[in-house]
């Protein structure tokens, strides 16, 4: 197969996978996708995962791919509150929650981690446009309340004062009545208990 007709049925993939290929091809090869790796058509991100070395390697691409090699998943979590504006420190890796065990991988694109949630907790995501595709993205209410479900040593005002959460931003995001109703479906009593108090300590009563 000549690399121009693969680009063509392709191209309007950010990354894709050899299972992708071979619905499409049905007896396509690997060994030619490692062959235009080396000839750097392509870059590898994981193991089975491939982008065209031409694709733009930004945000997007990166919660696209943090989607797509480990599914199901959807970014939330640190790197969702940074790119909300809720905290201003740098994030160094793209964060998730899924329903499979807690895992990493280390790729030559960036690092992701994922953090374990109950399946019946996998909601209040979006769907972002990027480019023929979409990216699945938390809501920016669940964004916080994934984060405070999965770091549970987060308890004290101190513990909430530390997030440093940019309350512009944060009221300007949230909104207040879907963060009560995504916490009642939780129906955890302590999580309730501790997303009360990072609401009190962040920017007083409500």
């Amino acid at each position: 197969m000549q690399f121009v007709d693969f680009q063509n049925k392709f191209s309007i993939y950010p990354i894709f996978s050899l299972q992708d290929v071979r619905k499409v091809f049905v007896n396509f090869s690997y060994r030619q996708l490692d062959r235009w790796e080396k000839k750097a058509y392509l870059k590898k991100i994981k193991r089975g995962f491939y982008s065209f070395s031409a694709q733009d390697f930004n945000q997007n691409f990166l919660f696209y791919t943090a989607n797509k090699i480990y599914t199901p998943s959807y970014v939330s979590l640190e790197i969702a509150l940074k790119h909300y504006g809720f905290i201003p420190e740098e994030i160094f890796q793209i964060t998730s929650v899924s329903t499979k065990k807690t895992v990493s991988f280390e790729t030559p694109v960036g690092n992701f981690s994922y953090r374990r949630i109950k399946p019946s907790l996998y909601w209040g995501y979006q769907l972002v446009n990027f480019g023929k595709q979409k990216l699945l993205l938390a809501e920016p209410e669940k964004a916080v309340l994934d984060y405070l479900y999965v770091n549970s040593k987060l308890k004290t005002e101190n513990d909430f004062l530390g997030m440093r959460i940019n309350v512009d931003e944060f009221r300007s995001h949230i909104n207040f009545e879907k963060f009560q109703k995504y916490l009642e479906i939780f129906n955890n009593k302590q999580l309730s208990k501790r997303a009360k108090m990072f609401l009190t300590t962040t920017h007083g009563p409500q």
